[in-house]
């Protein structure tokens, strides 16, 4: 995997990253206080800061939140990912940009929670609306007990299974979000975190309210 995402503001400013699926690997003495696993450790985290000094996730997005720490939310940026597949390119606001690449960085961060995500990563689809997020974690989801099934596992075509691991993401996302809200001026990571929260809460609170909107989408009934 290879994506490289380019922003592009309206006052020349350019911004480009590049994520694999490869965690990158920065000097532990650069690393402010904020990455260290202990600082808003998540509830959930099953790494003992006696192995691991830094959150992977935490270290993953420091980059993203050191550029647009100050950086207002709504400007209008445009954005362009690149992977080996195609070219996407959109003109939109700094926080939907940004919640579509620290989405793809906390799910190939390493984070042996948000690792659940790296299938869909690998595919990733940039600027992803509500339905698309659902539509691509139903879908994933059903295909991992399809194949569950082939290998005489018992499958989960409830998706029980879907809203707790969804209930785990949402405690990584509330702790990151907690972790660089002290070293934000502006608003636009916290922002973006806030609405890729919203979105992953969505699986675990109203997905049968969501498979509804979709069904009916689906069936032509809208």
């Amino acid at each position: 995997m290879n994506v490289n995402y380019d922003f592009r503001f309206q006052n020349g400013r350019t911004v480009e990253f590049r994520v694999t699926d490869q965690p990158a690997r920065r000097n532990d003495k650069e690393l402010p206080a904020w990455t260290r696993l202990e600082h808003c450790q998540c509830s959930n985290c099953p790494l003992k800061s006696a192995d691991v000094q830094h959150c992977p996730a935490a270290t993953e997005i420091l980059p993203v939140v050191e550029a647009f720490q100050a950086d207002d939310a709504y400007q209008r940026v445009e954005v362009v990912v690149t992977d080996e597949r195609r070219t996407y390119r959109k003109e939109t606001t700094l926080e939907e940009a940004l919640r579509s690449l620290l989405g793809l960085k906390m799910a190939t961060s390493g984070c042996p929670v948000l690792a659940e995500l790296k299938p869909m990563a690998i595919h990733h689809l940039p600027f992803a609306s509500s339905d698309e997020f659902i539509m691509r974690s139903v879908g994933y989801y059903l295909l991992q007990q399809y194949f569950a099934k082939r290998h005489h596992q018992e499958p989960d075509w409830d998706l029980k299974g879907l809203v707790e691991r969804n209930q785990r993401l949402q405690l990584v996302n509330q702790a990151l979000w907690q972790r660089i809200h002290s070293v934000c001026q502006g608003d636009s990571n916290l922002k973006a975190l806030l609405n890729f929260f919203s979105m992953a809460s969505s699986v675990s609170f109203s997905l049968e309210s969501q498979l509804r909107k979709l069904e009916a989408k689906i069936s032509g009934e809208e």
